[in-house]
Protein backbone atom coordinates (compact mmCIF):
# COMPACT_ATOMS: atom_id res chain seq x y z
CA UNK A 1 0.00 0.00 0.00
CA UNK A 2 2.73 2.34 1.01
CA UNK A 3 6.39 2.95 -0.22
CA UNK A 4 8.54 4.58 2.77
CA UNK A 5 10.73 2.51 4.49
CA UNK A 6 10.70 4.20 7.55
CA UNK A 7 8.27 6.53 8.69
CA UNK A 8 9.03 9.13 10.59
CA UNK A 9 7.66 12.00 12.32
CA UNK A 10 7.66 14.50 15.17
CA UNK A 11 5.91 13.45 18.11
CA UNK A 12 5.24 15.79 21.45
CA UNK A 13 7.44 14.31 23.93
CA UNK A 14 4.63 15.17 26.64
CA UNK A 15 3.54 12.02 25.02
CA UNK A 16 6.15 9.53 25.73
CA UNK A 17 4.27 7.75 29.23
CA UNK A 18 1.03 7.54 26.79
CA UNK A 19 3.42 5.64 23.63
CA UNK A 20 5.53 3.62 26.65
CA UNK A 21 2.10 2.37 28.20
CA UNK A 22 0.18 1.64 24.63
CA UNK A 23 3.08 -0.27 23.22
CA UNK A 24 3.41 -2.61 26.05
CA UNK A 25 -0.20 -3.07 25.86
CA UNK A 26 0.27 -4.21 22.68
CA UNK A 27 3.08 -6.81 22.86
CA UNK A 28 6.00 -4.63 22.55
CA UNK A 29 9.01 -5.22 24.29
CA UNK A 30 10.25 -1.39 25.78
CA UNK A 31 14.15 -0.89 26.21
CA UNK A 32 16.20 2.21 26.61
CA UNK A 33 18.79 3.11 24.11
CA UNK A 34 21.76 6.12 23.95
CA UNK A 35 20.03 9.69 22.52
CA UNK A 36 16.11 8.30 22.57
CA UNK A 37 13.84 7.98 25.03
CA UNK A 38 12.87 4.39 24.38
CA UNK A 39 12.85 1.79 21.34
CA UNK A 40 9.78 -0.37 21.57
CA UNK A 41 10.07 -4.17 19.62
CA UNK A 42 7.60 -7.13 18.65
CA UNK A 43 7.37 -9.53 15.84
CA UNK A 44 6.98 -7.53 12.26
CA UNK A 45 7.84 -3.65 13.60
CA UNK A 46 10.30 -1.40 15.56
CA UNK A 47 9.56 1.77 17.01
CA UNK A 48 12.24 4.71 18.39
CA UNK A 49 11.25 7.86 20.13
CA UNK A 50 14.24 10.08 20.00
CA UNK A 51 15.27 12.59 22.67
CA UNK A 52 14.36 15.77 19.81
CA UNK A 53 10.56 14.27 19.27
CA UNK A 54 11.33 12.05 16.35
CA UNK A 55 9.30 8.75 16.34
CA UNK A 56 10.58 6.22 13.97
CA UNK A 57 8.57 2.82 12.80
CA UNK A 58 9.98 0.26 10.45
CA UNK A 59 9.01 -3.45 10.33
CA UNK A 60 6.81 -5.33 7.25
CA UNK A 61 3.59 -4.28 10.07
CA UNK A 62 4.68 -0.78 9.95
CA UNK A 63 1.73 0.27 8.04
CA UNK A 64 -1.17 -1.23 10.19
CA UNK A 65 0.57 0.23 13.08
CA UNK A 66 -0.19 3.36 12.04
CA UNK A 67 -3.21 3.34 10.38
CA UNK A 68 -4.79 1.54 13.04
CA UNK A 69 -2.57 3.09 16.02
CA UNK A 70 -0.21 5.67 15.62
CA UNK A 71 -2.43 8.36 13.67
CA UNK A 72 -5.21 8.33 15.38
CA UNK A 73 -4.30 7.98 18.80
CA UNK A 74 -1.35 9.96 18.48
CA UNK A 75 -0.75 11.87 15.58
CA UNK A 76 -4.67 12.87 14.92
CA UNK A 77 -4.08 12.90 11.65
CA UNK A 78 -4.24 10.56 8.41
CA UNK A 79 -1.52 12.39 6.40
CA UNK A 80 0.29 9.03 5.88
CA UNK A 81 -2.36 6.54 5.12
CA UNK A 82 -4.48 8.60 3.60
CA UNK A 83 -2.79 11.39 2.19
CA UNK A 84 -5.49 12.96 0.22
CA UNK A 85 -7.87 13.06 2.97
CA UNK A 86 -5.62 16.35 4.06
CA UNK A 87 -4.80 17.79 0.59
CA UNK A 88 -6.29 19.81 -1.78
CA UNK A 89 -8.26 18.48 -4.37
CA UNK A 90 -9.68 21.44 -6.61
CA UNK A 91 -8.62 21.81 -9.45
CA UNK A 92 -5.30 23.41 -10.68
CA UNK A 93 -2.64 24.01 -13.24
CA UNK A 94 0.76 23.92 -12.02
CA UNK A 95 3.52 25.13 -13.40
CA UNK A 96 8.10 24.79 -13.26
CA UNK A 97 10.89 24.36 -15.25
CA UNK A 98 14.00 22.81 -15.32
CA UNK A 99 17.22 22.98 -16.95
CA UNK A 100 18.02 27.06 -16.04
CA UNK A 101 20.96 25.97 -14.06
CA UNK A 102 22.46 23.24 -16.48
CA UNK A 103 25.26 24.44 -18.97
CA UNK A 104 24.46 21.73 -21.57
CA UNK A 105 21.16 21.15 -22.69
CA UNK A 106 17.44 22.28 -23.58
CA UNK A 107 15.22 24.69 -21.15
CA UNK A 108 11.98 22.56 -20.36
CA UNK A 109 9.07 24.55 -19.21
CA UNK A 110 6.01 22.63 -17.95
CA UNK A 111 2.40 23.54 -17.01
CA UNK A 112 0.21 20.95 -16.09
CA UNK A 113 -3.63 20.57 -14.79
CA UNK A 114 -4.78 18.16 -12.50
CA UNK A 115 -8.74 18.27 -10.91
CA UNK A 116 -9.92 15.36 -7.71
CA UNK A 117 -9.47 12.28 -9.67
CA UNK A 118 -6.23 13.15 -11.21
CA UNK A 119 -4.98 14.53 -7.98
CA UNK A 120 -5.78 11.19 -6.44
CA UNK A 121 -4.08 9.36 -8.95
CA UNK A 122 -0.56 11.54 -8.19
CA UNK A 123 -0.69 11.03 -4.76
CA UNK A 124 -0.40 7.34 -5.10
CA UNK A 125 2.55 7.08 -7.61
CA UNK A 126 4.28 9.50 -5.11
CA UNK A 127 4.57 12.91 -7.21
CA UNK A 128 6.45 15.30 -5.75
CA UNK A 129 9.41 18.09 -6.26
CA UNK A 130 11.80 16.25 -9.17
CA UNK A 131 15.08 17.49 -6.94
CA UNK A 132 13.91 14.49 -4.57
CA UNK A 133 13.81 12.17 -6.94
CA UNK A 134 16.46 10.61 -8.25
CA UNK A 135 16.39 10.76 -12.14
CA UNK A 136 15.12 6.86 -13.09
CA UNK A 137 12.47 7.38 -10.51
CA UNK A 138 11.62 10.86 -12.82
CA UNK A 139 11.57 9.32 -15.99
CA UNK A 140 8.83 6.42 -14.68
CA UNK A 141 6.68 8.86 -13.03
CA UNK A 142 6.87 11.16 -16.03
CA UNK A 143 5.60 8.03 -18.49
CA UNK A 144 2.39 7.55 -15.64
CA UNK A 145 1.65 11.56 -15.43
CA UNK A 146 1.83 11.81 -19.17
CA UNK A 147 -1.20 10.06 -19.34
CA UNK A 148 -2.86 10.98 -16.51
CA UNK A 149 -2.73 14.72 -16.61
CA UNK A 150 -3.43 17.37 -19.69
CA UNK A 151 -0.45 19.62 -20.01
CA UNK A 152 1.60 21.81 -22.07
CA UNK A 153 5.23 22.12 -22.55
CA UNK A 154 8.13 24.19 -24.26
CA UNK A 155 11.51 22.90 -24.61
CA UNK A 156 14.18 25.33 -25.89
CA UNK A 157 17.45 23.48 -27.58
CA UNK A 158 20.25 25.04 -26.88
CA UNK A 159 20.58 26.89 -30.32
CA UNK A 160 16.58 28.37 -29.94
CA UNK A 161 17.70 29.62 -25.96
CA UNK A 162 20.76 31.20 -26.91
CA UNK A 163 18.96 33.27 -29.97
CA UNK A 164 16.16 34.19 -27.73
CA UNK A 165 18.49 34.69 -24.30
CA UNK A 166 19.74 36.86 -26.68
CA UNK A 167 16.54 38.89 -27.22
CA UNK A 168 15.36 39.00 -23.72
CA UNK A 169 18.90 39.56 -22.43
CA UNK A 170 17.80 39.05 -18.89
CA UNK A 171 17.12 34.84 -18.11
CA UNK A 172 14.10 35.98 -16.06
CA UNK A 173 12.49 37.81 -18.34
CA UNK A 174 13.09 34.37 -20.82
CA UNK A 175 11.78 32.18 -18.44
CA UNK A 176 8.34 34.18 -17.93
CA UNK A 177 7.75 34.37 -21.82
CA UNK A 178 8.22 30.44 -21.51
CA UNK A 179 5.99 30.47 -18.52
CA UNK A 180 3.65 32.40 -19.80
CA UNK A 181 3.24 30.00 -23.34
CA UNK A 182 2.66 27.21 -21.31
CA UNK A 183 0.06 28.39 -18.85
CA UNK A 184 -1.15 29.90 -22.11
CA UNK A 185 -1.59 26.99 -24.17
CA UNK A 186 -3.61 24.75 -21.34
CA UNK A 187 -5.80 27.89 -20.02
CA UNK A 188 -7.43 27.39 -23.33
CA UNK A 189 -7.29 23.78 -23.39
CA UNK A 190 -8.75 23.23 -19.97
CA UNK A 191 -10.67 26.25 -19.26
CA UNK A 192 -8.92 26.30 -15.64
CA UNK A 193 -8.24 29.51 -14.41
CA UNK A 194 -6.05 28.80 -10.73
CA UNK A 195 -2.47 28.47 -11.60
CA UNK A 196 0.47 28.11 -9.23
CA UNK A 197 3.85 28.45 -10.51
CA UNK A 198 7.56 27.96 -8.47
CA UNK A 199 8.09 32.04 -7.80
CA UNK A 200 11.57 32.23 -10.01
CA UNK A 201 11.55 36.11 -10.17
CA UNK A 202 9.68 39.45 -8.79
CA UNK A 203 6.24 38.34 -9.06
CA UNK A 204 5.71 41.66 -11.40
CA UNK A 205 8.13 39.80 -14.56
CA UNK A 206 5.25 37.05 -14.66
CA UNK A 207 2.25 39.34 -14.21
CA UNK A 208 3.97 41.19 -17.08
CA UNK A 209 4.07 38.26 -19.72
CA UNK A 210 0.71 37.15 -18.40
CA UNK A 211 -0.60 40.32 -19.17
CA UNK A 212 0.81 40.68 -22.50
CA UNK A 213 -0.72 37.00 -23.41
CA UNK A 214 -4.02 38.51 -22.24
CA UNK A 215 -4.76 35.43 -19.95
CA UNK A 216 -7.37 36.12 -17.20
CA UNK A 217 -6.32 34.21 -14.33
CA UNK A 218 -5.79 33.99 -10.56
CA UNK A 219 -2.08 33.15 -10.41
CA UNK A 220 -0.09 32.39 -6.92
CA UNK A 221 3.33 32.29 -7.25
CA UNK A 222 5.79 31.35 -4.23
CA UNK A 223 8.56 29.96 -3.29
CA UNK A 224 8.82 25.88 -2.93
CA UNK A 225 5.74 25.60 -4.76
CA UNK A 226 7.09 22.40 -5.33
CA UNK A 227 5.09 21.45 -1.66
CA UNK A 228 1.89 21.74 -4.26
CA UNK A 229 1.69 18.20 -5.69
CA UNK A 230 0.61 19.82 -9.28
CA UNK A 231 3.49 21.76 -9.08
CA UNK A 232 5.57 18.91 -8.30
CA UNK A 233 4.54 16.73 -11.17
CA UNK A 234 5.13 19.82 -13.56
CA UNK A 235 8.53 19.93 -11.87
CA UNK A 236 8.67 16.05 -12.94
CA UNK A 237 7.62 16.55 -16.40
CA UNK A 238 9.88 18.86 -16.93
CA UNK A 239 13.04 17.37 -15.27
CA UNK A 240 12.09 14.47 -17.79
CA UNK A 241 12.17 16.13 -20.85
CA UNK A 242 15.50 17.94 -20.10
CA UNK A 243 17.23 14.41 -19.29
CA UNK A 244 15.69 13.26 -22.36
CA UNK A 245 17.16 16.51 -24.31
CA UNK A 246 20.66 15.61 -22.58
CA UNK A 247 20.37 12.03 -23.81
CA UNK A 248 19.59 13.18 -27.13
CA UNK A 249 22.72 15.72 -27.11
CA UNK A 250 24.88 12.80 -25.61
CA UNK A 251 24.07 10.32 -28.84
CA UNK A 252 24.63 13.37 -31.55
CA UNK A 253 28.12 13.88 -30.60
CA UNK A 254 28.85 10.63 -29.12
CA UNK A 255 30.23 11.84 -25.64
CA UNK A 256 28.24 11.84 -22.15
CA UNK A 257 26.82 15.39 -21.67
CA UNK A 258 26.45 16.05 -17.51
CA UNK A 259 23.72 17.93 -15.98
CA UNK A 260 24.85 21.03 -13.94
CA UNK A 261 27.99 23.45 -13.93
CA UNK A 262 30.97 21.84 -12.53
CA UNK A 263 34.76 20.75 -13.55
CA UNK A 264 33.53 17.83 -15.25
CA UNK A 265 31.06 20.44 -17.35
CA UNK A 266 34.01 22.57 -18.43
CA UNK A 267 36.23 19.66 -18.68
CA UNK A 268 33.12 18.29 -21.43
CA UNK A 269 33.05 21.68 -23.21
CA UNK A 270 36.48 21.23 -23.69
CA UNK A 271 36.57 17.96 -25.43
CA UNK A 272 33.89 19.03 -27.44
CA UNK A 273 35.50 21.83 -28.66
CA UNK A 274 38.79 20.37 -29.46
CA UNK A 275 36.69 17.74 -32.00
CA UNK A 276 34.00 20.39 -33.74
CA UNK A 277 35.49 23.87 -32.48
CA UNK A 278 34.24 26.76 -30.78
CA UNK A 279 30.93 26.80 -32.36
CA UNK A 280 29.70 23.62 -30.86
CA UNK A 281 28.99 25.45 -27.74
CA UNK A 282 26.14 27.42 -29.21
CA UNK A 283 24.53 24.21 -30.27
CA UNK A 284 24.62 22.13 -26.93
CA UNK A 285 25.31 24.89 -24.17
CA UNK A 286 23.42 27.93 -22.64
CA UNK A 287 26.44 30.65 -23.89
CA UNK A 288 26.09 33.51 -21.43
CA UNK A 289 27.13 30.93 -18.69
CA UNK A 290 30.12 32.49 -17.45
CA UNK A 291 32.16 28.61 -18.28
CA UNK A 292 31.02 29.70 -21.73
CA UNK A 293 33.06 32.92 -21.25
CA UNK A 294 35.99 30.97 -19.44
CA UNK A 295 36.66 28.49 -22.22
CA UNK A 296 36.30 31.31 -24.67
CA UNK A 297 39.08 33.25 -23.02
CA UNK A 298 41.10 30.00 -22.61
CA UNK A 299 40.85 28.77 -26.50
Amino acid sequence: MFMINCFTVEIDIALKGKLIKDLENQGFKIEKIPYAFFAAKKKGISCVFYESGKFTVQGKEKDEFIEFYLEPEILKSLAYTHPEASMNLSSRIGVDESGKGDFFGPLCVVALFADKTTITTLIKIGAKDSKKISDSEILKKAEIIKKTCPFAFLCLKPEKYNELYAKFKNLNFLLAWCHATVIDNLVKRTACTTVIVDQFAYPAVLEKAIKQKKIDINLTQKTHAEEDIVVAAASILARAYFLEGLEKLSASYAIKIPKGASKQVKDTAQKLILKYGNDILKKVAKTHFKTAQNLENEN
